[in-house]
C-alpha cells in the first residue's frame, strides 16, 4: 500500500513527530506539507517543518505556506506548551530552504486535481487551510481519499478550554466547514488522553537510541513534558498529532470507530469550538464522520519508538 498525502500543520513538538512517522513510513508518500497558523508565530511553523525535513533527509519535499490567522477569529499561540519557538525553547531552526511557489490551499487542491481519488490529507492544526481549499474547489470532497484530522474533545473537558481543544478553538469556523463537507476521520483529544500517553518509562527506552530522530524528540519534549508535569503531576506527554498519523499509517492500530453526526460550535463564548458528536442520534441527523474510540495503545507505543529508533513505523506492527 503506497498512500499520497499532504501533511497540514501548525509544525510545533507534536507535529514534528507526527510527520517524522509520515516521512519514515513505507506505506504513505509525503507529497507536500501545508503550514497553518496556530500553535507559534508562523515563521517558526514554517522552519520547523523544514527542519524536520531536513532531520530524514526530505528537503525534496515542498513546504507550502498557508493561512496566517484563522478565517475570522483572533486566536492565541501555544508557546507556553510547546516553548518559545515550538521546538522546546532551545532550538530554533534556520535551514536556508525556500518555501515553495504558492499558497497552501491552492497547493491542496492543485494535487488532489492531478490525482483523483489518491490524495489524502493528514490535518494535524486548524483547519483554515484546508477550508480555502474547499472555498477554492467545491468538488474536493469528491477528489480526495481520507481526511484524517486531529481535533475536537468528545465526551471530555477540552485541552485549550473546558469546552474546546486546541486545533477547533483556533478556527471553529474552518473546522466547521471541514467537517460538514468533507467526509473525516475524527482523532479526539479523549481518544489521546486514553491511548496516546507515553510516560517515563516509555521515554526512558530511547536513553542510549543514537539517532537523529531520538534525538530531536529529546529536544522538542523538553517543554511539553514539563508542562504535562505542571498541569498534571504526570510524567511523560501526549502524542495527538503522532496518534492521527498513526491511524492513517496502520488503521489496524484502530480497535473501535463509529460513525456519527458531528458539529463544531463557531461562536464566540464559552462554547467555542465545542465538537459535538451526537453518540445517542437524539438530533436525527446522518452521519457525517468516522470517530476513532480506542486503538492499541502499546502497540502505537512500539510503533512510535520504533520509528525514533531509525526503522519505519510498520517494523513495530
Amino acid at each position: 500500500m503506497d498512500r499520497r498525502v499532504i501533511v497540514d500543520t501548525d509544525t510545533a513538538g507534536d507535529d514534528t513527530q507526527a510527520l517524522v512517522l509520515a516521512l519514515a513510513s513505507e506505506r504513505l508518500t509525503v507529497e507536500a506539507v501545508t503550514v497553518v497558523a496556530g500553535n507559534v508565530e508562523f515563521e517558526y511553523e514554517v522552519e520547523n517543518a523544514k527542519y524536520t525535513l531536513s532531520v530524514l533527509d526530505r528537503e525534496d519535499v515542498p513546504v507550502y505556506e498557508g493561512a496566517r490567522s484563522p478565517l475570522l477569529k483572533e486566536w492565541d499561540h501555544a508557546d507556553h506548551v510547546h516553548g518559545e519557538g515550538g521546538l522546546g525553547g532551545d532550538l530554533f531552526a534556520d535551514t536556508g530552504i525556500d518555501s515553495a511557489d504558492g499558497h497552501a490551499a491552492d497547493a491542496i487542491v492543485e494535487h488532489a486535481r492531478d490525482a483523483p481519488g489518491e490524495l489524502s490529507l493528514l490535518c494535524i492544526g486548524p483547519l483554515t487551510n484546508v477550508a480555502l481549499a474547499l472555498a477554492r474547489e467545491p468538488e474536493l470532497p469528491d477528489l480526495l481519499d481520507e481526511v484524517v484530522v486531529m481535533g475536537g474533545a468528545v465526551g471530555c473537558l477540552g485541552n485549550d478550554t473546558p469546552a474546546a481543544e486546541y486545533n477547533f478553538w483556533v478556527d471553529p469556523d474552518a473546522a466547521k466547514r471541514v467537517v460538514r463537507d468533507l467526509d473525516v476521520t475524527l482523532v479526539d483529544w479523549g481518544l489521546v488522553l486514553r491511548d496516546a500517553f507515553l510516560g517515563a518509562d516509555d521515554i526512558a527506552r530511547l536513553e542510549g537510541v543514537d539517532t537523529p530522530r531520538a534525538d530531536f524528540f529529546e529536544t522538542i519534549s523538553t517543554a511539553p513534558r514539563q508542562f504535562t508535569r505542571e498541569t498534571t503531576g504526570e510524567d511523560g506527554l501526549t502524542l495527538p498529532d503522532s496518534l492521527a498519523a498513526a491511524c492513517l499509517i496502520a488503521p489496524e492500530l484502530i480497535e473501535e470507530q463509529a460513525r456519527y453526526h458531528v458539529d463544531v460550535d463557531e461562536r464566540e463564548g464559552l462554547t467555542r469550538g465545542y465538537s459535538l458528536v451526537d453518540v445517542n442520534g437524539v438530533l436525527d441527523e446522518p452521519p457525517n464522520a468516522t470517530v476513532v474510540e480506542s486503538v492499541d495503545a502499546d502497540r502505537f507505543t512500539e510503533l512510535f519508538l520504533a520509528t525514533l529508533s531509525g526503522e519505519s513505523p510498520e517494523s513495530a506492527l
